[in-house]
């Protein structure tokens, strides 16, 4: 399956992880969020940067990643709780995450999309033991950002 990231370019290189705490995991667990369409990742992105910063270099990932289900831990939205889209539910979305981060179940994690619910994210566990052998970084793209999402300015 591929997946997407769009990223600045500076970090578009590698399949690197901040270890910065979010939404599926805390800080410290060493994850890398992706959608799984451009246009969702898009979304993402400007949704996390609550604006769109036209004049920074994006790049879009295109992560490939093994067709195995024994892959995949999935969190389906009637195992969530009501408000989980909400910024209120992040300390419990990310016990729940860093239950399936330190468990070592799986490689990725399967979530609904807080920005589309019926459209999912992949968050990958670089420090998984399968993560080196099902998971590739195929291409980087350019991307820009139309000018019909930006504010007038």
């Amino acid at each position: 399956m591929e997946v997407f990231r769009i990223c600045k370019a500076v970090n578009s290189r590698t399949l690197m992880a901040s270890g910065s705490a979010n939404r599926w995991n805390k800080r410290g667990e060493c994850v890398i969020y992706s959608g799984s369409s451009r246009s969702l990742s898009t979304l993402e992105l400007i949704v996390h940067r609550s604006s769109i910063v036209p004049a920074a270099d994006y790049k879009v990932m295109v992560i490939s990643i093994a067709d195995d289900d024994a892959l995949v831990t999935q969190f389906r939205m009637k195992e969530l709780a009501v408000n989980w889209r909400t910024f209120s539910a992040y300390s419990s979305l990310q016990e729940m995450g860093s239950r399936w981060y330190l468990e070592r179940k799986s490689l990725i994690l399967k979530v609904p999309s807080a920005v589309i619910p019926y459209e999912y994210n992949y968050v990958i566990h670089t420090e998984h033991p399968a993560f080196h052998a099902n998971v590739e970084l195929v291409r980087t793209e350019d991307y820009f950002w139309d000018d019909r999402l930006l504010l007038n300015q």
